[in-house]
């Protein structure tokens, strides 16, 4: 068996067997496949496709060409992926409120992407957190926590590392059978028993079409069901922020709010309690989605979800009074800009990948992958759609490091936004749902 026999039966449309996808995803992973025959495979795919138990293969000789965890617990091993937008701190409510009914969350979990926020950058604005452990460190935190959320060490999946630097400079990112591949890939190297998708659509999303994001969406359930893992998935709303601050400490309030009872029936809050509820229908810990989201619900206003986030927040090296003291422990911008709407009418909708785009450009992402974070910058008190505004409402706070970096963003940051004179539908929170 040969890289360039699998390549040419890709090429011819002749469906590869489990065999040959086990032997290139080993070969990718110990370099015994070079970077030009990762791009043309990677090309191939991209044009040609993949048949399900294709994928299936692959998904699994990824996951197969390194460490896959085991583990024996008292209650059942779950986890949730999004696809990524703004303003989404979902994982930072989701994971300790599973961890507090009983379940156990193996997070392995990615920096900023693009325009999209990172949850590891998110949760390194916590002065002390590193979220880079090694693999019995990530073992232990959850057997004591219940959860963990850190960053995928190199014995995980590495030929999906290997092949997905591959795919961003080949121009074949965009392919769905291998962006399903990447994702379960390193989700089932995690052992997990059941798995919920938000894949997410809209003008903050990847994926800008409700159709294209279905069509995502039921690949990768279809995938991870066929390689045993029992999946679904939520087709949810990004055409704004899930939360109403967009930036990494600025997002860590509102998710420390949300936990401690501050905030109830937001946006944040609800789509936790949505994906929860079907990951807790999966194991049998609820008797349908709607009874689990209910129960994620109660943990988050009782505080038993906040006490198990700042045992995580101190394991990974941040201040063991986190709970207590986040607004003293979280850093603040050295300048707030409120950028006023300049016109009376209701915000008819708002551009989030110009938003993301606007707080990349204050410092909280990254143009290149080296660039440090300002964990402080990013927009607050973002107006959602739907809401009345007058000329002085402002439509969001910028919050930069300077004036200068505040002036360079303001005008983006109002275009961003489009207010009409009348007020538009609010979009549905989740357009569909997948099993």
């Amino acid at each position: 068996m040969d890289a360039r026999s699998v390549i040419a039966r890709l090429r011819d449309r002749e469906e590869l067997s489990p065999e040959q996808l086990a032997w290139f995803a080993n070969g990718l992973a110990s370099g015994a496949v070079t970077d030009a025959q990762a791009g043309a495979f990677a090309m191939a795919v991209l044009l040609n496709g993949m048949t399900a138990p294709e994928r299936v293969a692959l998904t699994l000789s990824m996951r197969d060409s390194g460490v896959i965890m085991r583990w024996d617990l008292p209650g059942p091993v779950i986890d949730k992926h999004s696809t990524g937008g703004i303003g989404d701190a979902v994982s930072l409510l989701l994971a300790p409120a599973l961890a507090a009914l009983g379940a156990y969350v193996p997070m392995v979990s990615g920096r900023g992407l693009g325009h999209t926020g990172g949850t590891l950058d998110k949760l390194e604005a916590i002065p002390g957190v590193r979220t880079e452990v090694g693999r019995e460190r990530f073992r232990a935190i959850v057997e004591g926590c219940g959860f963990a959320i850190v960053s995928a060490s190199e014995d995980i999946a590495p030929a999906d590392r290997r092949l997905y630097a591959i795919r961003d400079v080949t121009a074949t990112v965009e392919s769905i059978d291998l962006i399903t591949a990447s994702i379960l890939s390193k989700k089932l190297a995690a052992g997990l028993e059941a798995l919920v998708l938000d894949v997410k659509t809209g003008s903050g999303a990847f994926m800008k079409t409700p159709d294209d994001a279905i069509r995502l969406a039921e690949t990768l359930v279809q995938t991870a069901n066929g390689a045993g893992c029992r999946t679904s998935a939520l087709v949810t709303d990004m055409n704004q922020p899930c939360a109403s601050s967009v930036g990494n400490a600025l997002e860590v309030m509102e998710a420390m709010e949300a936990l401690t009872g501050g905030a109830r029936g937001t946006i944040l809050v609800d789509l936790a309690a949505r994906l929860g509820g079907e990951l807790l229908a999966h194991v049998g810990m609820a008797g349908d989605a709607v009874v689990g989201a209910q129960q994620l619900r109660e943990v988050l206003v009782d505080g038993s979800a906040a006490e198990r986030f700042g045992r995580m927040v101190a394991e990974l090296g941040g201040p063991g009074d986190f709970v207590e003291r986040w607004r003293d422990r979280l850093p603040a911008a050295r300048v707030l800009r409120p950028v006023a709407a300049g016109e009376r009418g209701y915000v008819a909708a708002i551009d989030g990948t110009a938003l993301g785009l606007a707080v990349v450009a204050l410092g909280g992402g990254r143009r290149r992958q080296d660039d440090r974070i300002d964990p402080t910058a990013g927009l607050s008190e973002v107006v959602p759609i739907g809401e009345a505004v007058s000329p002085e409402t402002p439509l969001a706070v910028i919050n930069a490091a300077s004036e200068e970096a505040a002036d360079a963003v303001e005008g983006r940051v109002r275009a961003a936004f489009t207010v009409s004179r009348r007020k538009p539908a609010v979009p549905p929170l989740v357009h569909r749902s997948i099993r």
